[in-house]
């Protein structure tokens, strides 16, 4: 009986230390969410006018560029998947695996060839594991996202989008949108080519911000719309990876503070068994005192 009161006992130490963990990492996540949230809103602003500046100029004249041409018979699309580096985050990183792998399916039924490109070291484990080919990826830095890891990432899919040969002809992202501390979804937007009469700012505009002023072009308008897309790709990036960066807190959080109470509630059930096997313990030790005092007297009235 005392072995299993030492294993009760070595099971409620061991739980103890892991909800300490699980609390700490609680707290860290929690911190974390809030910056997180006010990078999502510093960078809304940029990118929203950056949208209206683009679909003006796209709009406006009758210039033509690559990032706004849709190409005749598409046959290759890149999908840009946004996952987390490190795990205990839930089902984070699997919701956006999951929508990356119904868009994936959804592009080669349409009969286009995809080139998948990765954020994040849980997206890449998922598809090295299963030896599926992955054309670009990045990691270490999905928890906290700069500019220039989103402008690392655009690069490779610009250049991709506008080569000659060999280069795709859609691009697509998956990422999570953070909508609130409980709630995160996975989601897929095409990025380019740019379809003007899809392209909604986050905000809502009144009537009046419909009217749209007449515009000069300088140098030209082929060359402001190479110098505003791929800033407008670099923000539409980058916001995505604050969004997931921002849910990747979130959901963390939610699983911690879910193993922290699945801990709390394993301690009370194991303390109980303790004091059980205890109770039990000390019941046997008080019948063996009773049981060899009455045999002693018993020897005794024998004796006389």
């Amino acid at each position: 009986m005392g072995a299993q009161l030492r294993v009760y006992k070595r099971r409620i130490r061991s739980v103890t230390a892991t909800k300490k963990i699980t609390k700490a990492m609680e707290m860290i996540s929690a911190s974390r969410i809030v910056k997180a949230q006010r990078a999502v809103a510093a960078s809304t602003p940029y990118a929203d006018e950056l949208t209206r500046a683009v679909t003006a100029v796209a709009t406006r004249s009758n210039a033509k560029h690559p990032l706004t041409t849709e190409k005749a018979g598409a046959t290759r699309a890149a999908v840009l998947v946004i996952t987390a580096d490190r795990g205990l985050a839930g089902g984070y990183s699997t919701n956006a695996i999951k929508a990356a792998v119904a868009l994936t399916a959804r592009l080669k039924a349409e009969g286009k060839d995809v080139a998948t490109y990765i954020v994040g070291r849980k997206g890449v484990s998922y598809y090295n594991f299963r030896s599926l080919e992955v054309a670009g990826s990045w990691t270490g830095f999905s928890d906290k996202p700069t500019y220039g890891d989103a402008k690392a990432v655009s690069s490779d899919l610009i250049e991709a989008f506008t080569a000659e040969t060999g280069g795709v002809d859609e691009l697509h992202l998956v990422s999570t949108k953070f909508e609130s501390m409980l709630t995160q979804t996975a989601q897929d937007a095409r990025l380019l080519p740019l379809k003007l009469d899809e392209v909604k700012l986050s905000t809502e505009k009144s009537a009046k911000a419909e009217i749209f002023p007449l515009y000069d072009f300088e140098p030209s308008a082929e060359g402001v719309l190479d110098a505003l897309l791929p800033r407008y790709v670099e923000s539409r990036i980058y916001n995505a990876l604050l969004q997931s960066a921002a849910s990747e807190h979130a959901a963390r959080r939610r699983a911690m503070k879910s193993a922290t109470d699945n801990a709390g509630e394993l301690i009370k059930s194991l303390t109980r068994l303790a004091n059980s096997a205890r109770q039990a313990e000390i019941t046997q030790e008080i019948s063996e005192i009773v049981g060899g005092a009455n045999a002693l007297a018993d020897a005794s009235r024998g004796s006389e």
